[in-house]
């Protein structure tokens, strides 16, 4: 099966999203070592730790410089594989999740609906989603998505360029300040209704989730849980509070790749 993980990942004046891609996927590497993985990308031409770099297919079209997260829906056409299952840059993988090829192949597209905190626990914590709950939207987290090339995945991500292109247009017709700016979630949210959810989720693999280390998610006195919290990367394994990370764990703050890239 022509299948892989893609990582986009642009840098910003402030950080170095290249970096922490890297640091994914030697993580990925380190426990999925015949996984194929690949960096999309403006910024470099290759890397070491990617078995292919390449560029976004429309060029960069962030014009302020500081939200490149518009350039998110060229993933589909950039992707090289025919089964795809996108990761936001600022994943650590703990275990291996080959198992979930089986589970998704027959479907065009999934974007996942399930958090968890570093307890492993599914999370019900609202805190960071008003924007969907205002908005009925759908409960999605972009940062795991997978698709195959597929008429049903190309219209989704065609949908997800609409709302970034014509953000304005879209928010007049929401319950956002006029200042909100277009997430990557809340686009995945809006594509994700067009299209019905029923088509672009799965709620029944719970497998599919992420550990979020948002500081309400863990019930923490600070949003950077490594001032507060004791971690370790030692023999391939991930421990939060000598808890083991079981799943895709979002560590939220960006000099945690550091660590990754000391500790692998």
């Amino acid at each position: 099966m022509d299948r892989g993980f893609v990582v986009v990942a642009n840098n910003t004046k402030d950080v170095d999203y290249v970096f922490i891609a890297e640091a994914l996927a030697k993580s990925v590497k380190n426990i999925m070592p015949d996984a194929n993985i690949t960096l999309i990308t403006d910024d470099v031409d290759n890397s070491k730790y990617f078995d292919k770099v390449v560029a976004l297919p429309y060029g960069d079209l962030d014009k302020q410089g500081d939200w490149r997260l518009i350039n998110d829906w060229q993933v589909y056409e950039a992707s090289p594989y025919e089964y795809t299952i996108k990761l936001e840059a600022d994943l650590f993988i703990p275990e291996s999740i080959e198992y979930w090829w089986e589970t998704l192949q027959n479907r065009d597209v999934v974007v996942s609906t399930k958090i968890r905190n570093y307890k492993q626990e599914i999370s019900r914590n609202r805190y960071y989603r008003r924007f969907i709950d205002t908005n009925n939207l759908p409960d999605v987290y972009n940062a795991i998505t997978y698709f195959k090339k597929s008429e049903l995945a190309e219209t989704f991500y065609l949908i997800v360029k609409d709302v970034f292109l014509n953000w304005e247009k879209y928010r007049s017709e929401l319950k956002c300040p006029i200042s909100e700016k277009v997430s990557t979630d809340w686009a995945y949210a809006i594509a994700c209704l067009i299209l019905k959810e029923e088509q672009t989720t799965l709620k029944t693999f719970n497998g599919m989730s992420m550990v979020h280390m948002k500081q309400q998610i863990n019930d923490l006195v600070t949003e950077d849980w490594t001032d507060t919290l004791v971690y370790e990367i030692s023999n391939k394994k991930l421990r939060v509070n000598t808890i083991p990370q079981m799943y895709p764990f979002h560590y939220h703050v960006k000099k945690f790749a550091k660590f990754i890239h000391e500790k692998l």
